[in-house]
């Protein structure tokens, strides 16, 4: 039985270069007062934003763009060395009020119907498990959405995206910023390795924070720093072993 869908059209879309191209999910929260209000500005053609979906707080699904269009989701970004990211996306918004009003939880409810229509999509699409991604993982130096409290490992039971047990946090040795040297490249080569947007260069710079900042809170929300500790690290390797 297909997930109930409301149509709330959005005038906020251009065609697709590549139409028959989707293989990427971004997962967003709204990060505004109430529901109504994010979809208001996902609708107003003044804001040139929008999303395929908005999944509100009481399970209720809205459908913004037609998934065969271009909607305008993620802004400057990359994946998996693919920089059009909105070319080659369907983008969810997730009501939720974020960072910036209390970081609240994500209800039972709209995380069901979240995996539902998430379901859907790669079931219609060719979007492997580790293109299920975070806003905050394709824009790491300017999103934090969908948060380090949104369950990816609930979405990753269902059969959507990729988790695996974060390694337990311990002492020891870190890289962080303004460290140099081998162990910051194959660090640098491994996110990248993932999908995620970084060169190695072998210096932990201000991208390679926010880039592993960005991982931490996909994939070791525990403690989200920017600071590659010996639990990230060998998070990351997991992660990598496993797809």
């Amino acid at each position: 039985m297909s997930l109930p869908i409301a149509n709330r059209p959005s005038p906020n879309f251009n065609e697709r270069s590549q139409p028959a191209l989707i293989d990427i999910l971004v997962l967003h929260y709204t990060g505004m007062e109430s529901g109504e209000a994010a979809i208001s500005r996902l609708c107003d053609p003044v804001s040139k934003v929008s999303a395929h979906y908005v999944v509100e707080e009481n399970g209720d699904v809205l459908r913004l763009v037609d998934e065969g269009k271009r909607a305008w989701h993620a802004g400057v970004a990359s994946w998996a060395g693919i920089s059009d990211l909105n070319g080659r996306s369907i983008g969810i918004e997730i009501v939720n009020g974020g960072h910036e009003f209390g970081s609240p939880p994500y209800p039972d409810i709209q995380m069901r119907a979240v995996e539902a229509l998430c379901q859907e999509i790669v079931s219609r699409h060719p979007i492997v498990p580790r293109s299920v991604v975070a806003h905050s993982d394709i824009a790491p130096e300017r999103k934090a959405d969908p948060g380090e409290w949104f369950d990816w490992a609930r979405l990753a039971r269902a059969g959507v995206g990729v988790w695996v047990e974060p390694v337990p946090i311990v002492g020891g040795p870190v890289l962080k910023l303004g460290d140099r040297g081998d162990p910051v490249s194959e660090l640098q080569f491994q996110l990248a390795n993932y999908g995620y947007g970084i060169e190695v260069l072998g210096v932990f710079d201000a991208r390679t924070e926010a880039v592993v900042r960005a991982f931490q809170r996909h994939f070791r929300p525990e403690r989200v720093d920017g600071v590659a500790d010996l639990s990230t690290i060998a998070t990351l390797r997991l992660l990598l072993d496993s797809v």
